[in-house]
């Protein structure tokens, strides 16, 4: 076996045009998903004190903003909705003319080559705050279900490219499946949020979608932040009901869930890179502790290597720019 001084790593690091030859692995815009939240207006385009550089943004505000990511080479956005009220069943989820059914139609008229993901979730919706109908202080499982399935269907009705389960109810993957199949959207795929931790990294998310729980929290429901084997599992019931993408959430802390999941998985796998991660690095750029191109960059391919196909960021534009302009150097 030879050794040192014949093998040396470093000739292959030598400069910037060697070290892109042999690279493992790319990162390219068209790996982004955009996440985009919604509100009612126009005009409206304000930006959301726990994540500098994201917006609230009115349907005719994100067109354009979308219009943008599509320019960049961003093939996708996933919408996230703040309705005009909330009530304990979240009806604004599923109303046929709510929000995120607006935004739809009216990106798939301005730009029918966009992706349009939906997220599907009653959390934004609900007075509450939490993901599914309340009985006394329980998530009652299967009521929820039956309205998670019921928005999945009117995002689909109103022109929706893919739907996204996040509510992490047991069968909501099986029953939007059947909803779908049933009333002619068979050709509508789920991307489930499969394995979806109950995290501390979604605490700016809870402002920009107004979501956080009234009472109690989401550990319930979302997953224990200490289980691995337990996240194989919830992505086998997932990929059995019909889930056509997988999902892990969040990226950063959960590689190691990334990484488990493709070597088992044969199916597209999407990570989540949250707003608490993305606020972090925000952060900290504004202190000047970080390169915030090359940590971001380096944080969205850390993503990739353990796995992921896809990645949904906030940074989607940054760091599509960034990689036009040269990338990791």
């Amino acid at each position: 076996m030879a050794v040192f001084p014949s093998v040396r790593l470093r000739r292959l690091r030598k400069n910037d045009p060697m070290r892109r030859m042999v690279r493992e692995t790319v990162l390219a815009p068209s790996d982004f998903i955009y996440p985009l939240f919604v509100t009612p207006g126009r005009g409206v385009r304000r930006e959301v004190s726990a994540m500098p550089g994201c917006f609230h943004l009115s349907v005719d505000q994100a067109v354009k903003e979308a219009e943008e990511a599509l320019g960049l080479g961003i093939p996708a956005v996933i919408l996230f909705g703040l309705p005009p009220g909330k009530d304990a069943m979240g009806s604004g989820a599923y109303a046929e003319d709510g929000i995120v059914q607006q935004a739809v139609r009216a990106m798939k008229s301005a730009l029918p080559e966009l992706v349009v993901i939906t997220d599907v979730c009653l959390c934004e919706y609900t007075d509450h705050g939490h993901c599914g109908v309340v009985v006394g202080e329980e998530i009652d499982n299967d009521r929820s279900v039956g309205l998670i399935a019921r928005t999945a269907l009117s995002h689909a009705r109103a022109g929706a490219d893919m739907v996204a389960p996040s509510d992490m109810m047991d069968g909501r993957v099986g029953a939007i499946r059947a909803s779908l199949d049933k009333e002619g959207f068979s050709h509508v795929p789920v991307m489930a949020y499969a394995a979806k931790y109950a995290s501390a990294f979604y605490g700016p998310f809870r402002v920009a979608a107004e979501s956080a729980p009234q009472f109690g929290d989401r550990r319930g429901y979302q997953m224990d932040p200490g289980n691995a084997r337990e996240a194989l599992r919830e992505i086998e019931l997932d990929v059995q009901e019909g889930a056509d993408i997988i999902m892990v959430k969040p990226a950063l802390p959960y590689l190691d869930i990334l990484a488990k999941a493709r070597q088992r998985y044969d199916l597209p796998l999407a990570a989540y890179n949250v707003s608490g991660e993305y606020a972090m690095l925000k952060a900290a750029a504004a202190q000047g502790w970080i390169d915030e191109r090359r940590a971001v960059l380096e944080a969205l391919t850390a993503i990739k290597r353990a796995g992921a196909d896809l990645v949904l960021t906030y940074h989607a534009k940054d760091a599509a720019r960034w990689l036009a302009a040269g990338g990791l150097t």
